[in-house]
């Protein structure tokens, strides 16, 4: 069983900046895609950014430019570093993996990001 672990969430004022990291362990398979998803309360979890193994990104539009993700495919851990965070950047950040051939997806148990004014 794959298990994504986040840390790196917190309280941060407008203008600031964050790391978030994931660990994926438990794989057998390798791990594809990985990326950040986000919920903020009352709305549908987004794609913040998603990482290919072979290292081709994909951002929404509302964090490009300011969000930049990474990973170390030894260390199975993928990043997102936060820069110029807003305050509708507030939300809990999940971590998603694709493993394996047949891409079985696995999500983390979220993080909470909390940007204040």
């Amino acid at each position: 069983q794959v298990q994504l672990v986040e840390s790196g969430g917190g309280l941060v004022q407008a203008g600031g900046s964050l790391r978030l990291s994931c660990a994926a362990s438990g794989s057998r398979f390798r791990i594809n895609a990985m990326g950040w998803y986000r919920q903020a309360p009352g709305k549908q979890r987004e794609l913040v950014a998603t990482l290919t193994f072979g290292g081709t990104t994909n951002y929404a539009d509302s964090v490009k430019g300011r969000f930049a993700i990474s990973r170390d495919n030894v260390k199975n851990t993928v990043y997102l570093q936060m820069n110029s965070l807003k305050l509708e950047d507030t939300a809990a950040y999940y971590c998603n993996a694709d493993v394996g051939p047949y891409q079985y997806t696995y999500w983390g148990q979220g993080t909470p990001v909390t940007v204040s004014s």
